[in-house]
């Protein structure tokens, strides 16, 4: 089964057309987001994952940036999704295995950035207003790789929601935050990615 860091580790297909020039009210928009994600320095919450197969799965996140994330799966799953801001590790405990990718080969390097600047990274490919939030569509950033993930805020209060990352098989995988705090102190252990 692959985890949601896998799947934007091995991102391979892109979805999204390339973006023509952002409006005056995108540009707006990305730096509303880009100002929302920049202040939140840490958070913990729940998550909901939804597999390509259709399996749901809960566990815990905590974020501290830059860089940093922890993906606590619930019982029965045997996994754990760690990057220390450098390194994302996923670790399979049934089959005592440890898959690593640089972090900066994942999409999900867009949201662990200190300072977040949307309307200038090249990655963003478009952005989309729906009832009650907006939606940032991007690209994976590694030049070897194409890929997308999709970033659902709130509107109003441009709160972290959701996102989905497709793999090389056109396949996706969602996760949905949920009860997220932000400004938590957060132990070091939490990141670590050897030993």
């Amino acid at each position: 089964m692959r985890t949601l860091l896998a799947a934007a580790a091995v991102l391979l297909v892109s979805l999204v057309p390339v973006w023509a020039a952002p409006s005056k009210q995108d540009v707006a928009d990305l730096d509303r987001i880009s100002a929302a994600l920049s202040a939140i320095h840490t958070l913990k919450g729940d998550f909901t994952q939804l597999d390509p197969n259709g399996a749901v799965e809960h566990g815990e996140v905590y974020i501290q940036k830059p860089g940093k994330m922890r993906f606590e799966y619930a019982a029965p799953s045997m996994l754990l999704v760690v990057s220390d801001g450098i390194d994302v590790a996923v670790f399979n405990k049934k089959l005592n295995t440890a898959d690593r990718y640089p972090l900066s080969t994942t999409p999900l390097n867009l949201l662990l950035s200190d300072h977040v600047n949307l309307r200038e990274s090249k990655y963003v490919v478009g952005i989309e207003r729906q009832p009650g939030q907006i939606v940032v569509h991007a690209r994976s950033n590694d030049r070897r790789m194409t890929g997308n993930i999709t970033i659902v805020f709130s509107d109003p209060g441009l709160q972290l929601k959701q996102w989905t990352v497709v793999d090389a098989q056109g396949l996706s995988t969602t996760v949905t935050l949920g009860n997220m705090q932000t400004g938590v102190a957060l132990q070091p252990a939490l990141f670590l990615t050897h030993g």
